[in-house]
């Protein structure tokens, strides 16, 4: 094999690689598609004044497709509240359980489940956002609906609006599942992403802009840019942490030989959700928020206003629900009795443990430690950008939500180009190697 071809890109990797741009370049052109009936300066307009709020973090989600009430404006949020809503319903409903315990087809089942559950949501957000546009104007007095009816009056805004963002949440929830089977990474996680990132050059514009005005010295400037390459810095030394458990197996030899012993070590991330809980801790906050903005009703209103991001009573549940998904999670995803079944089995065993129900125990405690620790610094994480905007009035772009999602997709789509290059490789050294089988005589 040549240094070129050492270095080219695998046929398969390029494959998934432009798909993967293909789908999120396909999503991007949806944003800018805008629902029909609405004035898109108004509205937008509207939503610039409100991004303060729940609506600037929901906006950032999205992309910036809620700012212009785009055909994708709901996002990919109410497939991921149908998947939270699942994964506990299994541990509630014996008929979920039993299907999660059937493999691949139980999985695809469970999957059905959820589609139909994303469907819903969207249709109940849809028309939840629906009255409230078609009752609200822009800050300078202007409708926010110019089409009240559609078609000879046979098709109200509102319902046209519901069949709009409920078939465009499909299409993205497609987009997310196409990228997961055929592209790399998670398809949901790059989604979210490629919403985030196409925010980054607005805000180093907005950056630039106020400190030409003079709203910003280039002093404090330069430590924002510091301070945000420390905190990337620091959630990939978190992201990619691990604490590693020594394994030993144990073989026996032929005839005379001693029993050997080999080392190995089972790796535990210290961050082992990922960003799992701050996106489902997210999506849940946002749902009643959302909600609260469309009824009229005084409890409703006192609501809203304690579920701003920079509240107090936001950041309090925000944290509580982090470190619950953060548990909650690994609990599905980790199993400590498998582990220790399977090292049971296979002669492995933890230096100082009994194998068995004292190495399940073991692994739990440890996987409960370092879960713990992560859960803590997902919190920070998340909610230490907000409490910096609301206390030092410091102008700090990137939630520590939308940072977090950055770089642990970043990383994850990073670790999944490296695992088929490296399949790649094992393959072209496999290629053309021969096996031949030995006869033996007798």
């Amino acid at each position: 094999m040549s240094a070129a071809q050492g270095i080219s890109i695998p046929v398969d990797l390029r494959k998934r690689l432009l798909f993967t741009l293909a789908m999120l370049a396909v999503y991007r052109l949806g944003v800018a598609v805008p629902t029909p009936g609405v004035d898109g300066s108004a509205v937008l307009a509207f939503f610039q004044a409100q991004s303060g709020g729940i609506f600037g973090l929901f906006n950032t989600f999205t992309g910036g497709a809620l700012e212009r009430f785009s055909i994708f404006a709901l996002g990919i949020m109410p497939y991921i509240s149908s998947s939270i809503i699942f994964q506990l319903l299994q541990t509630a409903i014996p008929y979920l359980e039993a299907l999660k315990k059937e493999g691949e087809h139980g999985r695809k089942k469970i999957n059905q489940y959820t589609r139909y559950g994303t469907i819903v949501l969207a249709i109940i957000q849809g028309y939840a956002m629906a009255s409230w546009l078609a009752g609200s104007t822009s800050p300078d007095g202007k409708p926010l609906v110019m089409t009240p009816t559609f078609g000879l009056s046979l098709l109200s805004f509102k319902l046209v609006t519901i069949i709009t963002l409920t078939a465009g949440t499909c299409f993205i929830m497609w987009l997310g599942e196409q990228i997961t089977e055929k592209g790399i990474g998670n398809g949901s996680s790059m989604i979210i992403f490629a919403g985030i990132a196409a925010g980054v050059p607005k805000g180093a514009a907005n950056l630039w802009q106020m400190m030409s005005t003079g709203d910003l010295s280039g002093a404090v400037a330069l430590i924002l840019l510091v301070g945000m390459i420390a905190v990337v810095a620091a959630v990939v030394f978190m992201e990619v942490g691990q604490r590693r458990i020594p394994i030993q197996y144990s073989q026996r030899g032929g005839g005379r030989q001693s029993m050997q012993q080999q080392g190995s070590h089972l790796p535990l991330k210290v961050n082992f959700s990922g960003v799992i809980p701050p996106i489902f801790a997210s999506s849940l906050l946002m749902f009643p928020a959302t909600m609260a903005q469309f009824v009229d009703k005084p409890w409703m209103q006192n609501l809203q206003q304690s579920l701003t991001p920079t509240g107090a009573i936001y950041n309090v549940v925000f944290v509580g629900l982090i470190i619950f998904f953060c548990f909650f999670y690994t609990e599905i995803v980790f199993n400590p009795n498998d582990v220790a079944e399977n090292l049971k089995k296979y002669g492995g065993f933890i230096p100082g443990i009994r194998a068995g129900k004292s190495t399940a125990d073991y692994i739990k405690k440890v996987l409960d430690r370092l879960t713990v620790s992560g859960s803590v610094y997902l919190s920070l994480v998340c909610i230490m950008p907000g409490l910096l905007i609301d206390y030092f009035n410091l102008p700090f772009y990137f939630g520590g939500t939308s940072l977090l999602i950055l770089v642990g997709v970043a990383l994850d789509f990073s670790q999944q180009v490296q695992s088929h290059l490296l399949t790649a490789k094992y393959d072209g050294i496999m290629k053309g190697v021969k096996i031949r089988s030995r006869r033996v005589q007798y």
